[in-house]
């Protein structure tokens, strides 16, 4: 069974950091992971995406510059740091992996085939 666990989630003003991570269980091939974000009345958008190898990583254009997205597969974790974050970044964030599309960056939700809990974050002005 495929378990995607989201954490790091919080309230932090506009400016400061975050860091989230994902750890991932059940998944015996490889695969690349993505992050989500949804606000309330909004769209799930994507916010970063990495290959297995960690050698592609792509982000959405509200976050490039700001945000940065590895991985340690030893750990089977993935990671979102997140800087210089604004009020426009609340949102319930999520991680989901693609065992299909493991060495490449896919930027539309149906490319994932595993999804977390979402965890929220929050950025008070």
């Amino acid at each position: 069974q495929v378990q995607l666990v989201e954490s790091g989630g919080g309230l932090v003003q506009a400016g400061g950091s975050l860091r989230l991570s994902c750890a991932a269980s059940g998944i015996f091939s490889r695969y690349s992971m993505g992050w989500f974000r949804q606000a309330p009345g909004k769209e799930r958008e994507f916010v970063a995406g990495i290959s297995w190898s960690g050698d592609m990583t792509r982000y959405g254009d509200s976050v490039k510059g700001r945000f940065t997205t590895s991985r340690d597969n030893a750990k089977n974790e993935v990671y979102l740091q997140m800087n210089s974050l604004k009020p426009d970044d609340t949102a319930v964030y999520y991680c989901s992996a693609s065992p299909r599309f493991y060495g490449f960056v896919v930027r539309n939700r149906e490319g994932y085939d595993y999804w977390g809990q979402g965890t929220q974050v929050s950025v008070s002005s």
